[in-house]
Order: structure tokens, then C-alpha cells, then sequence
């Protein structure tokens, strides 16, 4: 028992499906027969979603980490007792909602930085509701990175055989171009490298990257950013022994990840990445942020508002 991973899962925006999944996964999932979960919450939020789902168990607070021994059928709880009950209502986000989430992963943060959990495991917030509520991040992401201290990180999505990293992420699309730099891509070469091997334990990875633009640029017909700036950072990369590819079209890497052409895939932007993980693994895959002192995953989905508290939210991610 002593060996398993402590990991602290925040619960999320209270008004999403948080709430739900955690429930769902620790008391008919029994993750605690391979981790110890230790949720980082809200006392009644958790309560009103059990009863909501029709589900039995019992909560034990905690203090310290090291305290508990998992057990089925126990959820174990860090009760930060930050909203009340008329302040949360499934499905109606509102900004008291936003400022609970966040401390859940201050606090969550806090933990892992002392050593006193493995991980974090965190459930889904919304970036429109942590903005109303003042604090002024595109998402998890670099919320994470802020309080780690880390100038450098990015998100991996893995799922349905494919793990693929982003260079940008949360931004409009008309900014990715001029977001794609040198610099830029051969850090996030850089940080996929050395994660595939720490995590995935894959001494020499090959990693694909994708192009920007269609056909690669087609000879710099349709832009130039892989001649300006992606294959600088190439070569740069191999230089220092990094086994990445030349930009490969977006529309034929992701087959060939799957063929096992490469074992990560870099993509350019958001969409060009998450589209083809999600098509294949939605609601199974896991975010994993690259970059971190720490492993931090999360699941592949959002808040969906628009199904909390109606006990049909699936726990897989």
C-alpha cells in the first residue's frame, strides 16, 4: 500500500461535471485500488452530488496527506469549505464558482511543491469563469505553470495510440502564426524529448512535426514558416542529437504516428493537435502538462454545464 502514488485531485469548477466524475470514480471505478486519491474540494458540493447520482459512500476529512490509507467505498477529502450551497447550482457557472476552482488548485499546488502528494490530477474549469473571478489566465496550463515558477511548459494530449504536443495553445488562430517561432518550436522539442523519456521511458524518441500551413508551405507557396522558422529549430535540434523530422503535413503526420512512424507528434496549434486525439479517444484520452517539477494530468473534456447534475457524465477521461 505504501507504493502507490498519492494524487491529489482537485474537483474542478463546482457547477461542471467535476463533482461527478471524482464521485463516480472513486466509489464505482475504485480507483483506490491503484492510487491513493486525495480530492481537494468542497464538503457539500461533493455531498449534493452524491445524492444527486444516487450514490452511497462515506467522506473522511483530512489534514495532512500522509494521514490515510485508501480504502473502497471512502472518499477522502482536503475540505477547503470555500462555496456555499446557494452559490452552486449544476450547470450555472458563476464567478464565486471560478474563485473556488482555482484555490482548489492553489492549495493542490501547495501540496505537490512540499512533497506532501505525488501528483495532481485535476477536474475541468472554465477559463471565462476563473477570468470573471479575477484571475487572468487562457487555462490550466499556464495557471500551473505561474505557481510551479516555471517560465516553460506546454500540454500533451494521449489517447487513442497517438501523443501529441502543442507548441501554442490557448489563442485565436489569426495569432498562431506569429507565435511560431524558432525559439518556440525548439523549446517545445526540447521539453517533448526529454518527457518521452521520463515518462514514457523511451530512450531515443522519434518525434514528427507537423507544418503550419498546408503541404508544408508547398515550396513556400502557401507561407513560409517552415522555411523561416520550424526547420531552423530542426536543425538546431539535431545538433543536439534530437531525433525530430522535417515538417510534415498535418493531414498525413497523424496516420503516421498511428503507423508507428514516430512516438510523439508536436503540433502548431490547438485544433491541428486535439482534433485527431479526441476524435479517436473522446472522453478516454489525458492531458498531461510537459515542463512541469511535478506530473500533472487532467482530463480530456470541459465543465460541460450543460449535463451537470444530471448523472450522465462518463468518469473514462
Amino acid at each position: 500500500m505504501k507504493d502507490l502514488p498519492l494524487i491529489g485531485i482537485t474537483m474542478g469548477d463546482p457547477a461542471g461535471i467535476g463533482p461527478e466524475i471524482i464521485i463516480k470514480a472513486i466509489f464505482l471505478y475504485h480507483i483506490s485500488d491503484f492510487c491513493k486519491p486525495l480530492i481537494i474540494g468542497d464538503r457539500k458540493v461533493i455531498e449534493a452530488t452524491m445524492e444527486s447520482c444516487h450514490i452511497e459512500g462515506e467522506i473522511r476529512e483530512i489534514e495532512e496527506p500522509a494521514a490515510f490509507i485508501p480504502e473502497r467505498n471512502v472518499l477522502f477529502l482536503i475540505n477547503l469549505d470555500n462555496i456555499t450551497l446557494e452559490a452552486f447550482k449544476p450547470g450555472v457557472p458563476n464567478s464565486k464558482c471560478g474563485k473556488a476552482a482555482v484555490e482548489y488548485i492553489e492549495k493542490a499546488v501547495e501540496l505537490v511543491m512540499s512533497d506532501r502528494i505525488d501528483a495532481i490530477t485535476t477536474g475541468p474549469i472554465n477559463k471565462e469563469i476563473i477570468n470573471a473571478a479575477g484571475y487572468n489566465f487562457p487555462g490550466h496550463t499556464e495557471m500551473l505553470a505561474r505557481l510551479a515558477g516555471v517560465e516553460e511548459s506546454t500540454m500533451m494530449m494521449t489517447g487513442g495510440g497517438l501523443h501529441v504536443v502543442l507548441v501554442t495553445a490557448h489563442m485565436a488562430l489569426r495569432d498562431v502564426p506569429s507565435n511560431i517561432t524558432r525559439d518556440k518550436v525548439l523549446r517545445t522539442i526540447r521539453i517533448t524529448n526529454e518527457s518521452m523519456k521520463r515518462y514514457f521511458h523511451i530512450p531515443e524518441p522519434h518525434i514528427g512535426l507537423s507544418a503550419l500551413n498546408p503541404h508544408a508551405g508547398e515550396g513556400k507557396l502557401f507561407g513560409t514558416e517552415e522555411w523561416d522558422e520550424i526547420m531552423p529549430a530542426v536543425f538546431e535540434a539535431r545538433g543536439e542529437g534530437i531525433n525530430v523530422s522535417d515538417p510534415v503535413p498535418g493531414d498525413t503526420i497523424f496516420y503516421k504516428a498511428r503507423e508507428g512512424y514516430y512516438d510523439v507528434v508536436i503540433a502548431m496549434y490547438h485544433d491541428q493537435g486535439l482534433v485527431p486525439v479526441k476524435t479517436l479517444s473522446f472522453g478516454k484520452a489525458v492531458n498531461v502538462t510537459l515542463g512541469l517539477p511535478f506530473i500533472r494530468t487532467s482530463v480530456d473534456h470541459g465543465t460541460a454545464y450543460d449535463i451537470a447534475g444530471k448523472n450522465c457524465a462518463d468518469p473514462g477521461s
